[in-house]
């Protein structure tokens, strides 16, 4: 399968690796790049879930993309994890904003596969090992200063920047928000509906009572027929049964 034009840091980290014969060479483990340039330069893998060995990557050895694994040509170069922990990297950096108030950490980055230049990070406020976590798009030259383990942007919140995923919870706030704002607006139309049918109403109601005035009562024929003798009033003594 042929390298797509752009990859999640996150989805490297964690596909497998395997050489050109199928050998397994254990999962992404960490990136390292050139922060000045917004640039991935690799990555380093683990060979084994214990032990400190790591197995560093250039990004260019990367030759197959896989659902889940990647294929890398060539030899790593083998390291530990103290050395690691030197490399310059902006994964997991805290973001200041305007007023150097904490905003979210920079969690992942949209990479391009053939130049290593970071097209957008994505930041989260949440922990972003938690699911459903919302994710911030930010471009890198809106960057005023970095420093280990930290950069800054002239924002004054994460709602300055696009959103690129919301949590169920963010979805739920904007849904309520629209909400809340078409509320007034129906609440109106609701009442002058209703005003013009109560006035609908009261007038016909007036044409109606007009109609029973102008109309003669009606006659009770039960009352306006005369009365039989025979059944009505019987004689003294007579049994009208007989």
């Amino acid at each position: 399968m042929p390298l797509p034009r752009q990859i999640l840091i996150s989805e490297l980290l964690r596909s497998r690796l395997r050489d050109e014969l199928g050998q397994d060479l254990g999962v992404g483990h960490q990136v390292w790049m050139h922060p000045p340039c917004h640039r991935l330069l690799g990555w380093s893998s683990r060979p084994s879930a214990f032990g400190p060995r790591r197995s560093v990557w250039r990004l260019d050895q990367l030759v197959d993309w896989l659902e889940g694994q990647v294929e890398v040509e060539g030899e790593p170069a083998d390291t530990e994890q103290p050395t690691l922990d030197l490399l310059p990297t902006l994964m997991e950096a805290t973001l200041l904003g305007q007023q150097q108030q904490p905003l979210g950490r920079l969690v992942d980055a949209v990479v391009d596969v053939q130049s290593g230049r970071i097209n957008h990070y994505l930041v989260a406020r949440s922990d972003p090992r938690l699911p459903g976590s919302s994710r911030w798009r930010l471009e890198p030259d809106r960057l005023i200063d970095q420093q280990p383990g930290q950069v800054q942007a002239a924002l004054q919140e994460l709602d300055d920047l696009p959103l690129d995923r919301a949590s169920i919870r963010q979805q739920m706030l904007r849904r309520s928000r629209q909400i809340r704002d078409q509320v007034p607006d129906s609440f109106d139309d609701f009442e002058g509906r209703l005003r013009s049918f109560g006035q609908r109403l009261w007038d016909g109601g007036e044409d109606l009572i007009e109609r029973w005035r102008d109309e003669e009562p009606p006659v009770d024929e039960r009352r306006s027929r005369p009365r039989s003798r025979d059944w009505d009033d019987p004689d003294d003594g007579e049994d009208p049964w007989i």
